[in-house]
C-alpha cells in the first residue's frame, strides 16, 4: 500500500501553522494562519481561461442570471462580476464608437425606469439616439428630474448639439433643449420610434429592464456597468455592419 502525505503552507507567509476554517460560499475547504490570521482557500481552484470567461460573459448578457451562471458554470457571483468590470474597462469610450455625424442628422430622445435593490429605488435610464445610424450618441443615468436631464445634455457631443431633436411631451425637455432645435410629439406621432425600438432591445438583452421581472441589480455601480457595457457594444455592432 503507498500513502502519501501533503503538507499545506499558508499562501500569504508560508507558515505551516494553519488550522481548518471552515468551508467558502462554494463550498471549498478554508483554512487560517496562526501566524499571519490570513483565511484562504485550502486548493485554488484551476484558473479559468479567456475563452472560459468570454463565453461566460456572453451568457451573461443573454440575460441569465448571476445565481444562474452559477448553477449551470460553476462559477460564484462575484467572480463574474470581477470579469465584467475588468471587461468594461478595456472597452472603447462612447463617444469612440460613434460614426461621423452628418448635416441632416436628427435626434431621438427617451427615457426608461428599472430599479436597484428595492422597487422604490428607481434608476431612469435617459438616451439620445441618432435617427440615420441607430446609435446611442448620449446617456445619462439617475432619476427623472431635471438634474439628469442635464447630465443627458452635457454628455451629447458637440457635432450633435445642433441637430433637431424628437421628444415625448415630458416637461422636463423644454427646459433642456433650445426651442428651435426641440420637435416635442404625442407618443401616438411616432417620431421616437426607433428610440423605443431600442429600449425594446435594451429589455430583451438586460433583465433589470423587463417590467415586472424579478432580476434586478443589488448595487447602482454594476446596474450601471452592465447598462454601459450593452450600449457600447450595440454602436460598435452598427459600426461594424454600415462600415463594411
Amino acid at each position: 500500500m503507498i500513502e502519501e502525505t501533503t503538507k499545506y503552507s499558508c499562501r500569504s507567509c508560508g507558515s505551516e501553522a494553519i488550522i481548518r476554517n471552515g468551508h467558502n460560499k462554494c463550498g471549498s475547504p478554508q483554512y487560517k494562519c496562526k501566524a499571519c490570521g490570513a483565511c484562504r482557500v485550502l486548493t485554488p481552484k484551476v484558473k479559468y481561461t479567456l475563452e472560459q470567461k468570454t463565453t461566460i460573459l456572453r451568457a451573461y448578457r443573454e440575460r441569465i442570471s448571476l445565481r444562474g451562471l452559477q448553477r449551470v458554470f460553476g462559477v460564484w457571483r462575484s467572480t463574474v462580476l470581477r470579469w465584467l468590470k475588468a471587461w468594461v474597462e478595456n472597452l472603447p469610450s462612447l463617444h469612440e464608437t460613434l460614426l461621423p455625424v452628418q448635416a441632416t442628422d436628427v435626434l431621438e430622445l427617451d427615457e426608461l425606469v428599472s430599479f436597484v435593490a428595492e422597487k422604490f429605488f428607481k434608476r431612469w435610464l435617459w438616451l439620445a439616439m441618432c435617427r440615420r445610424t441607430r446609435q446611442i450618441v448620449a446617456y445619462a443615468i439617475g432619476d427623472r428630474s431635471e438634474t439628469t436631464a442635464q447630465k443627458l445634455w452635457q454628455a451629447i457631443p458637440e457635432a450633435y448639439r445642433a441637430c433637431p431633436m424628437y421628444t415625448d411631451e415630458y416637461n422636463l425637455y423644454p427646459l433642456l433643449i433650445p426651442p428651435e432645435q426641440h420637435r416635442p410629439a404625442p407618443k401616438d406621432a411616432h417620431q421616437t420610434n426607433h428610440q423605443e425600438r431600442c429600449n425594446n432591445t435594451l429589455r430583451q438583452w438586460l433583465g433589470r429592464y423587463t417590467r415586472q421581472s424579478l432580476s434586478f441589480s443589488k448595487q447602482a455601480a454594476y446596474h450601471s456597468l452592465v447598462t454601459h457595457w450593452f450600449i457600447i457594444l450595440h454602436n460598435l455592432t452598427i459600426r461594424s455592419s454600415l462600415t463594411l
